[in-house]
């Protein structure tokens, strides 16, 4: 039947969301037809998209998917399910049955544009070769003949039939269904112009029989349009030939990231290595990921260690160390060792899927800005036939009551020139090419824009609160200092503490234990013996004969050690710092303090001061103490009055709420749990990409990335696409406000008007493909 259609509620309704692929469409109007006609049925709504020919379609339940594609098909075009994807192995009986993999993360893009301009060169070769010599014969007297006019007529005949016929086709299946599109215009301007020709031509047999007597004004020829036909549909199917090359262009992103995916994965069965195709896999299945592989799909590494090149996903060029227990995502690459690879998520529930899914569903969807031009199509090609009538009964009228020849000539000039140069077409990809563009460039960088509506909101914000932890931090402690006492040395401190956090889980005794690692040139840790640890105090062992304690000073008084005030008065300076501090014992007596950090990301200040140059102003919000919250921003460059400390989750939405109501257009950046809520809360809620699925279910946009930078350079992607449609519409706009009155005054030879139109559809495509070179 076609993709499983995803399930949501709705007002404790259920409805399901279908995605179709519609052929036929051509302009705004057809958008606006299939769009009128499914939401004629109660309860279904569709959002359509030209470029990418696609309908989004929310359907609720007792409404059929056949219900759906038999109203698109009664409006005159084709529609069917996207495809679905490729079955998992726990699905499929035999190997035989499975189809043709995509990979794990594939998506469905339509390749219609890929038929349609194959479709129209030839068409187009065959109407440029007949239009060169019409065109040269009909105006340029000199290559005038006996009878040309006869000879022109024949040459231009395929071309306005066969050439022609896409346009055509879809003005008949329109006109059956009381409806019209650009191809209305289009059909009936060159059909008027050459049957007008050839009545000319058969009323008046001997009208191009003596080119002499004409060269010398015996004779008036002027009544033929032949090249006036034969050359506006060369111009047009050039143009939609040129848009259609250049719509998939737009789309090629999206089609890049879907098919990065692994085609297969080599998966451990009992010992034994088996190479299966990437779209069988199933939660559990043990991956062998060799150096230089691609991993097929998400999962958790439970053996070996390596770096893996996560920039297809992420944007971001520096590999990454993975070990056991680490998470992975499919269709980046190992550099280095060899990995096994528990599968955690196969199919559409891939990271790369997720994202091919959610920039589809912002192409798809249709920003605030578009409805202005959905608005005007709806009535535009209506309006153009009776403003090409009025044209034509105005010219008359003006001549009347003798009405000459000339006159006549001149008043069909007018009207056919108003019904080529109006078209809407470049009116409808205005908005959905540039978002193509725009979200398809997004993914390319790792920002994923979850709807159209949201380029509207980033416009808007002039406010952005920042997380610290696992935003502008990297989110885990590092040894940062190790400051020695009575007579020990930094290595000595470091080897004896690290080998007791060595046996713990806690972050603070992870960190030790990595430092104390780092520190020695085996990498490893001294052994340890009668661990023991109190939660929360601190922990203690017996290392080389020494007793040796680790924690806080409530622990370390706990167990008889005593602290004297300059030592004490060094570990509260330490932590007036904004670092995290703890004593270390040896035998009693203390013997050092080890200082540790949260790291800032490199690039965050010039991701703050980036911020502030596209207008917004940093806040940075914590749940630590002030005095790690002011080390972090000072360091970042977000004054000490920006900087809201020890807020709670909860605080965090009060924080954002407070700002709203003093009138800020509020954006929030997080990563974790604790920040779902206030990402949900404010206007524009971005989620970094290394966090949590709750944090980026939650949010607007998402940056695949940890970097900062990344933030920055969403909102002006944002910016940039929603300014790019911005131009789109105005040229459009202004266009027709142009053309039609020009047309209409008889100013605009139909030839130039039919370049002019297909030029306009052309230019908007083009404008928004400079998209693609955003961040390079």
């Amino acid at each position: 039947m076609g993709a499983d259609p995803i399930i949501v509620t709705t007002d404790g309704a259920s409805q399901r969301v279908l995605s179709l692929d519609i052929g036929g469409m051509t302009c705004a109007s057809c958008v606006g037809r299939v769009e009128r006609k499914l939401g004629k049925i109660d309860g279904v709504s569709a959002s359509v998209n030209l470029p990418l020919e696609t309908a989004r379609v929310t359907v609720p339940a007792g409404v059929t998917d056949q219900d759906i594609i038999q109203a698109v098909t009664a409006t005159g075009y084709t529609a069917r399910l996207s495809s679905p994807q490729a079955p998992s192995r726990q699905q499929t009986d035999t190997p035989q049955a499975v189809p043709p993999a995509h990979g794990p993360a594939s998506g469905t893009v339509p390749e219609k544009v890929a038929v349609t301009a194959p479709s129209l060169r030839p068409r187009l070769l065959l109407a440029a070769t007949l239009t060169v010599p019409v065109f040269l014969i009909s105006m340029i007297p000199a290559l005038h003949f006996p009878q040309w006019g006869w000879v022109v007529g024949a040459l231009a005949l395929p071309v306005v039939t066969w050439a022609a016929w896409p346009f055509h086709r879809a003005a008949a299946v329109n006109a059956r269904h009381f409806s019209s599109t650009m191809d209305t215009l289009v059909s009936l301007g060159v059909t008027a112009a050459y049957v007008f020709s050839a009545w000319q031509l058969i009323a008046a047999p001997d009208l191009t029989a003596n080119p002499v007597m004409e060269s010398m004004g015996g004779m008036a020829a002027g009544g033929l349009y032949f090249e006036v036909a034969a050359v506006v549909t060369t111009f047009l199917l050039l143009g939609r030939y040129l848009e259609a090359n250049a719509k998939r262009q737009a789309g090629d992103a999206l089609r890049t990231l879907l098919s990065l995916g692994a085609k297969d994965a080599t998966v451990l069965v009992q010992g034994v290595e088996r190479r299966v195709p990437a779209a069988q896999l199933s939660v559990g299945d043990i991956l062998v990921i060799r150096p230089g592989e691609k991993i097929a799909t998400d999962g958790e590494v439970t053996e070996g260690r390596s770096a893996v090149d996560a920039s297809l996903v992420t944007g971001e060029s520096l590999p990454v160390d993975v070990g056991p227990g680490s998470s992975v995502t499919g269709a980046t690459i190992n550099t280095s060792g060899r990995l096994l690879v528990r599968a955690t998520r196969v199919g559409p529930d891939t990271t790369l899927a997720r994202m091919g899914a959610l920039v589809a569903q912002a192409q798809t969807g249709k920003a605030p800005i578009a409805r202005l031009a959905d608005r005007i199509s709806a009535v535009f090609v209506p309006v153009v036939l009776v403003i090409a009538i009025l044209t034509f009964g105005a010219w008359l009228l003006v001549a009347a009551p003798d009405v000459s020849q000339t006159e006549l000539q001149s008043a069909f000039t007018a009207a056919v020139a108003v019904l080529v140069i109006a078209c809407p077409c470049a009116l409808g990809l205005a908005t959905p090419v540039g978002l193509l563009t725009g979200t398809g460039r997004g993914a390319e960088l790792g920002i994923l824009i979850k709807g159209p509506q949201i380029l509207e909101d980033t416009r808007t914000v002039d406010t952005i609160v920042l997380d610290k932890t696992g935003t502008v931090t990297n989110g885990v402690l590092a040894v940062s200092v190790t400051e020695p006492l009575d007579g020990f040395t930094q290595a000595q401190l470091l080897r004896l503490a690290g080998a007791v956090e060595n046996s713990s889980e806690h972050p603070i005794g992870r960190a030790i234990a990595n430092a104390a690692r780092g520190a020695t040139s085996d990498g490893g840790t001294a052994h340890v013996q009668n661990f023991r640890s109190a939660a929360g105090g601190g922990v203690a062992g017996d290392v080389d004969g020494h007793d040796v304690l680790v924690g806080g000073t409530t622990w370390l008084t706990g167990n008889g050690v005593t602290i004297d005030p300059p030592h004490e008065a060094r570990l509260l300076s330490a932590e007036d710092a904004g670092a995290t501090a703890v004593w270390v014992a040896v035998d009693g007596r203390p013997a050092g303090i080890i200082s540790l950090q949260d790291s800032i990301k490199e690039g965050s200040g010039a991701a703050i001061a980036k911020l502030r140059e596209l207008g917004l102003r940093p806040l940075l919000v914590t749940g630590d103490n002030g005095a790690v919250a002011a080390q972090v921003a000072s360091a970042v460059g977000i004054p000490a009055s920006d900087v809201m400390a020890a807020v709670s989750p909860e605080g965090k939405v009060d924080a954002v709420r407070r700002l709203q109501s003093q009138g800020s257009t509020v954006a929030m950046a997080g990563d974790g749990v604790n920040d779902a809520a206030a990402l949900a809360q404010a206007d524009l809620g971005i989620a970094m990409g290394s966090g949590t699925d709750v944090a980026i279910e939650a949010a607007d946009l998402t940056v695949m990335g940890s970097d900062l930078q990344q933030v920055a350079l969403a909102i002006e992607l944002s910016r940039k696409t929603l300014a790019t449609i911005k131009t789109n519409l105005f040229w459009a706009f202004l266009y027709n406000a142009i053309g039609i009155p020009v047309a209409a005054l008889g100013l605009l030879n139909p030839m130039v008007a039919g370049g002019a139109m297909a030029a306009s559809s052309v230019l908007v495509v083009a404008n928004s493909l400079r998209l693609r070179r955003f961040g390079r």
